[in-house]
């Protein structure tokens, strides 16, 4: 996919970045490569690959002389699904400077 200069100004106005122009050339390009590689990672037949539910880590195993002599699944621990109490938005609001209930009022930050 080609980016054009003037979707890397666009992009830059949207986020609010003023740049110079050799960096516009820079990240046009950066975008690009970005871009051609999700392009090709788009190609990967995935039909067969089933879809993970947790994530699935792998240990390495090193010997007494520190090289890698096979590899293991570890699963992380995970906690206990328990309840417990949470605080309420009004208990929130209280210590907030300035809050109009149910929300926390802050300073406008979009000029446009």
């Amino acid at each position: 996919m080609k980016i054009s200069r003037e979707d890397v100004q666009r992009v830059a106005e949207l986020a609010h970045l003023e740049l110079a122009p050799e960096e516009i050339e820079t990240y046009r390009s950066q975008l690009d490569e970005i871009l051609n590689y999700v392009g090709k990672l788009q190609e990967i037949d995935v039909t067969e690959v089933k879809p993970m539910a947790q994530v699935l880590y792998t240990l390495a195993v090193v010997g007494q002389d520190h090289e890698v002599l096979g590899q293991t699944p570890f699963r992380a621990p995970l906690r206990d699904d328990t309840l417990r109490d949470c605080h309420t938005a009004e208990e929130i609001l209280k210590t907030a400077p300035d809050a109009a209930s149910p929300f926390f009022r802050v300073p406008k930050v979009i000029e446009k």
